[in-house]
């Protein structure tokens, strides 16, 4: 019985990088501020401050859960 071909012929290469968490500083590429003006800087601020506070709620859910888990495991 043969498996066609050599291994990894058949299938692409997994890469297990792919599973990891991307790094922080390749999720947000910021623009060029040079290039805008005193109201879109300002909006821009407040997209920015906006996102600061959507991840500081998940900090504080992750921060409640792994409380609860240490908690629930403490005998």
């Amino acid at each position: 019985m043969e498996l066609g071909g050599a291994f990894g012929q058949d299938h692409p290469m997994i890469n297990p990088d792919d599973d990891l968490p991307k790094s922080a500083q390749k999720l947000l590429i910021p623009p060029p501020l040079d290039m805008l003006g005193i109201d879109e800087l300002r909006s821009y601020i407040a997209v920015l401050e906006t996102e600061i506070a959507r991840v500081q709620a998940v900090i504080a859910a992750k921060d409640a859960h792994k409380a609860a888990a240490a908690a629930f495991f403490r005998t």
